[in-house]
């Protein structure tokens, strides 16, 4: 990463910037399945709720948010605390730039910080961008919702992978709740 990039934890002034990276996506691809941008208020709220308790971090270039990446609650049942969702978001002009790479590498560490097991990744298919990116890090596939979303005219798919973020733990050992 260049010396005029920086990780940093979201606050809620990175809402607007992050809101519009997304908004991209929304609206001109099937990457997510929200077919409305949220607000920026709608934004700052979903970077509060990361924040509590997982983690949302924001790539800056020359003081400008070009990227973002957090973590949320993979399932609200108890027995899933240890395990969060993944996702990372690049302005449009900044795909293939390392940045992704550079995000989940700081978002992944602040998850393994915390105590997460596991870090989950639902990728919308076609996308072998983000599928090379999880492959990279480590994600193993562990199953595929076929025809599961309707989005720009079509079904897609989405590719569900799975990282073990702790090495060597021990499975028989009841562990700490993630801070």
């Amino acid at each position: 990463m260049s010396a005029s990039r920086i990780i940093r934890s979201a606050t809620p002034a990175d809402a607007a910037a992050c809101a519009s990276i997304y908004e991209h996506y929304v609206r001109s691809t099937a990457i997510t399945f929200e077919t409305e941008p949220p607000t920026r208020d709608e934004m700052t709220a979903r970077i509060a709720k990361a924040q509590q308790r997982h983690g949302w971090l924001v790539l800056e270039e020359h003081g400008a948010v070009i990227g973002y990446a957090y973590a949320g609650t993979f399932n609200p049942r108890a027995a899933y605390q240890w395990s969060c969702e993944v996702s990372v978001y690049l302005d449009a002009d900044q795909r293939g730039s390392g940045g992704g790479s550079a995000l989940y590498d700081a978002l992944l560490t602040l998850l393994r910080e915390r105590g997460y097991r596991r870090a989950i990744a639902g990728v919308t298919q076609p996308n072998p961008a983000s599928t090379r990116l999880h492959e990279r890090f480590g994600f193993e596939p562990v199953g595929i919702y076929r025809r599961i979303g309707w989005k720009s005219d079509s079904w897609h798919d989405v590719a569900w992978s799975q990282l073990d973020l702790l090495q060597n733990e021990d499975e028989a050992t009841t562990p700490a709740e993630p801070q």
